[in-house]
């Protein structure tokens, strides 16, 4: 039985990708992965958890950098192959130091807000 009201279609990995998107700015943050443990803690803490693809590892953004998400909402995309996390991001999403993950254009320009120096994190 599902813990979700809507079917949400997890890769052969059990993982669907998640965009992370700012409640005030509607600036994306950053694209993760999550498996359904991930997703129900979510759900259940209001914290936003991801599958960590690297380190085969659930984690909770922010848990150790303290760059964290509380998720606002959830929402599923048409196909149910897709989430977005509606977040107030605390610090920054991107483990370069940057504000969003999204912090430079295809000719290589920064265009990104640094807001931590990730020396002193990671």
């Amino acid at each position: 039985m599902s813990a979700f009201a809507v079917d949400i279609e997890f890769d052969e990995d059990g993982l669907v990708p998640v965009v992370a998107q700012d409640v005030d700015t509607e600036e994306v943050l950053m694209v993760a992965y999550a498996t359904r443990e991930a997703v129900e803690r979510t759900q259940e803490t209001g914290r936003a958890h991801y599958y960590s693809r690297s380190r085969q590892e659930l984690w909770e953004k922010g848990a150790t950098s303290g760059n964290s998400q509380a998720v606002d909402e959830i929402r599923v995309d048409c196909d149910g192959d897709t989430l977005l996390y509606r977040v107030h991001q605390e610090g920054g999403a991107c483990h370069t130091g940057h504000r969003s993950c999204f912090y430079r254009t295809l000719d290589g320009e920064n265009v990104g807000e640094l807001v931590f120096d990730p020396d002193d994190v990671y």
